[in-house]
């Protein structure tokens, strides 16, 4: 099948949309269907990248066609959707997925077979009318929605999407997950390469390895680790707490922007804080190595989340970075949120409240000192990795597509 994909935003950036939408692009691909991916460029095409330097920012390994179409930013994306239409008229495709809603309206209101995939609720009156557009569209084949708590709230807010929800006990298992009976509605949480993540090193081996680019890092000493973005509400402050009550541990922060970093840094200097190793952005084709090179990974999101757009995300959150941690085969400690029960459990994650310094702490020492029951969790998080792979998530969201507006 020819399958068009539109990417949310520019590209290469670090928002974790566009990693989730070339990882997409790439398990569609494995699949056998001819894939190209549409992005917006505020410039000509200058602004493309390399295929290795994109591979390699994104964690690729299977290549597929890259167009960037020029847009003007005061269009806010509108000319951007009428590109993404005409150029996937002039090459033909068969299927348009996509998480841009103007995009996705457009597609489905010109009978143009659409994917639209969701990952928060539409906040304002545009964004609501382009999601009914959508809804009501001859074109629209399939609504992936990341979670079932998102699911829910639309739902509340839809009516029309309502009907298409199935009570939580009409779920069927499907490829070892459960799902929602609607053809129409698929809820998909995120993915991973699982392949990335086969023969990883021991967390000492894989310290070691760091340690020629990072001479502070002990390769005996137990390590905690967090990978990922610092924008408010991933418990940047709460990890500091954390190392600073246990300085006998060695923390690695893997990830964020300039700017984040700095700030964070400073923070680390006020306190005298000598225990945590900040790396900034990492490329995704990277991160398995610093995820390996822990003892025990952090989820220590809070209880308002703030995503790269703005807005609170804590109620829908599917990060990548949990389905990395499982791939990696580490002991996880995640924060209480209720969103997290839809894949974590007390079999493969170790719960504690947010807030409270003092219950991470103690999360961590027993991690630290009881070997067996990190065995047993890491064990667990293995195996539950295995129901989210990319491609895996590819067929059920394409499974039975070319027949949706038969």
């Amino acid at each position: 099948m020819k399958i068009a994909i539109a990417a949310p935003t520019y590209l290469p950036a670090r928002r974790a949309n566009t990693i989730q939408v070339m990882k997409m692009a790439q398990a569609m691909s494995e699949l056998g269907h001819e894939v190209k991916v549409a992005v917006p460029s505020l410039c000509p095409q200058e602004i493309a990248c390399r295929w290795d330097d994109l591979a390699r920012h994104y964690g690729l390994f299977w290549k597929f066609e890259v167009n960037w179409l020029q847009t003007r930013a005061q269009w806010r994306g509108y000319d951007f959707s009428w590109k993404v239409i005409q150029w996937l008229k002039g090459w033909q495709a068969q299927l348009l997925y996509t998480r841009h809603p103007q995009t996705a309206a457009l597609g489905s209101w010109l009978g143009i077979d659409t994917i639209f995939e969701v990952h928060d609720v539409p906040h304002g009156w545009m964004p609501a009318l382009l999601f009914r557009v959508f809804l009501h569209g001859k074109g629209a084949c399939r609504l992936v929605i990341i979670t079932h708590a998102l699911a829910e709230d639309l739902g509340k807010k839809f009516p029309l999407l309502a009907s298409q929800l199935p009570r939580r006990p009409s779920f069927v298992v499907l490829g070892g997950k459960y799902v929602q009976q609607s053809t129409f509605v698929i809820i998909a949480a995120d993915g991973v390469d699982l392949a990335r993540y086969q023969n990883l090193p021991s967390p000492a081996s894989a310290r070691y390895s760091l340690s020629s680019i990072y001479p502070q890092l002990d390769e005996e000493r137990f390590t905690v680790g967090y990978t990922g973005h610092l924008y408010a509400g991933r418990g940047t402050d709460l990890l500091l707490s954390i190392a600073k009550a246990m300085p006998d541990v060695q923390f690695i922060l893997a990830g964020g922007e300039k700017a984040s970093v700095a700030a964070l840094q400073e923070k680390i200097q006020l306190e005298n804080i000598a225990n945590v190793l900040l790396t900034g952005f990492i490329p995704n084709a990277d991160l398995p190595l610093f995820q390996a090179a822990c003892d025990v990974l952090l989820m220590p999101y809070q209880g308002k989340v703030e995503a790269s757009s703005g807005g609170d995300i804590s109620r829908y959150l599917s990060p990548m970075k949990a389905f990395e941690y499982l791939a990696c085969g580490r002991a996880i400690v995640v924060s209480q949120l209720p969103v997290f029960r839809e894949v974590f459990n007390s079999q493969n994650a170790f719960f504690v409240p947010y807030d409270d310094v003092e219950a991470w702490v103690n999360a961590i020492r027993r991690l630290q000192h009881d070997e067996e029951l990190r065995a047993a969790l890491s064990y667990q998080a293995r195996n539950t990795a295995e129901q989210y792979d990319w491609k895996k998530r590819s067929v059920r969201i394409l499974e039975g597509i070319e027949d949706c507006n038969a």
